[in-house]
């Protein structure tokens, strides 16, 4: 019997071998069909998350409804609450639209007046000419050609309101994007389960866990961050009118928007103000931008983490470089969608893989903890009893 277990060994050593060569090939197969996918159908891919994303915001919402009035059916309670949103927009538009939109094209206009200026007095200096010489048009500078951070649009002379130059365009693509995710979130089971039966039948439990960890991350994130881009364009607008800095409501609208983009937005968020409160002086300057940095910091070190609380933590390296290759891929759409999209697979990520052992963690090791603090962990973790036993 021995002789046949060791002659054994060998043989299922090499399926073993040749079976993790096949999982290996298959997940590569699989990575680059993915890659190639969002290569040639990234708009689609857009559209795609971008509704499931209002689908996810409609289905929250319509639960918490239903949770207050349990007898409204799940279908009415979406459209109770996609009803709500529809009527508010029309109000917001009817009572503040007008000086919404007129204060929005004052600002294009000074802000394509204030930009031309710094260009001038930049190009007069040696130092500004050399930096508008090594700058692309994109961006305002006298570099032929464009970078891939310049087609995500961070000139904002021409791309603040440059949206409405091409409305019809950008409407028809949001309408699809809202009737979409509004069909997917009063139906949501037959999407989901559509998509189960893609996969295989030994697999379909862990999809289905990781499918259910992606929807609630994403709910979380977005109620989060809506809270968060409220509080911001709030305490800008209301910042700016104290000031005394001209549209302020417009001011504060660009950047409680801008803020839905993790830290470049922020910055995408303070360069029209700090632009119009340089025609005002170099005192108002520093002072819109002290205000910028105040919020800032208040919004990352006291609103950040009461949302993330409740919400997904993301590291901001990683934050900053999805939004770099989402935008480098995507465009402007890929730069907005890229914050929850990560966040998503953050979540499935940490659902899918098992945690480190004690023994893997490397905080000690490069010195971000001290050796104090684990020593203290394992006392409490061991407990009065462990300590009166040593």
């Amino acid at each position: 019997m021995s002789a046949d277990t060791s002659g054994d060994l060998p043989a299922s050593k090499s399926q073993a071998d040749t079976s993790y060569i096949f999982r290996l090939l298959r997940f590569a197969l699989i990575i680059t069909i993915v890659i190639i996918a969002i290569w040639l159908i990234g708009d689609v891919l857009t559209v795609v998350f971008a509704s499931a994303l209002v689908a996810v915001v409609l289905h929250g919402v319509a639960r918490a409804l239903r949770r207050r009035m349990p007898f409204i059916p799940y279908q009415a309670a979406v459209g109770i609450v996609a009803a709500l949103i529809v009527l508010g927009v029309i109000a917001l538009f009817y009572f503040s639209g007008p000086q919404i939109g007129d204060q929005f094209i004052k600002l294009k206009q000074a802000l394509v007046t204030q930009y031309g200026e710094l260009k001038g007095r930049m190009s007069q200096s040696s130092i500004g000419a050399m930096v508008l010489d090594h700058l692309p048009e994109s961006l305002g500078g006298n570099e032929k050609g464009s970078s891939g951070l310049g087609n995500l649009g961070l000139g904002f002379a021409n791309s603040v309101t440059g949206i409405l130059s091409s409305a019809f365009g950008v409407i028809g693509t949001l309408l699809v994007i809202l009737i979409a995710g509004l069909y997917f979130a009063l139906t949501p089971a037959i999407y989901v389960e559509g998509t189960l039966r893609l996969i295989p039948e030994h697999q379909r439990p862990g999809a289905r866990k990781l499918l259910l960890v992606a929807g609630r991350t994403l709910w979380s994130w977005t109620i989060g961050q809506a809270f968060d881009m409220l509080v911001v364009g709030v305490a800008s607008g209301i910042g700016l009118a104290v000031i005394g800095v001209p549209l302020a409501l417009a001011l504060g609208v660009v950047a409680g928007l801008c803020n839905f983009i993790p830290y470049i937005g922020a910055i995408m968020g303070a360069i029209p103000a700090v632009l119009i409160a340089l025609s005002m002086g170099t005192k108002t300057t520093l002072t819109v931008f002290g205000l910028y940095c105040v919020i800032q910091f208040l919004e990352g070190n006291v609103l950040a983490p009461f949302i993330q609380r409740h919400a997904v933590h993301m590291p901001p390296a990683l934050a900053i470089l999805s939004q770099t290759v989402f935008g480098s891929i995507l465009g402007v759409p890929g730069l907005i969608l890229a914050s929850p999209l990560t966040a998503a697979l953050l979540a499935v990520g940490d659902r899918a893989t098992p945690p480190l052992a004690d023994d893997m963690r490397v905080g000690r090791t490069v010195g971000e903890t001290d050796p104090s603090d684990d020593r203290d962990k394992e006392e409490s973790s061991e407990g009065p009893d462990a300590k009166r036993k040593s």
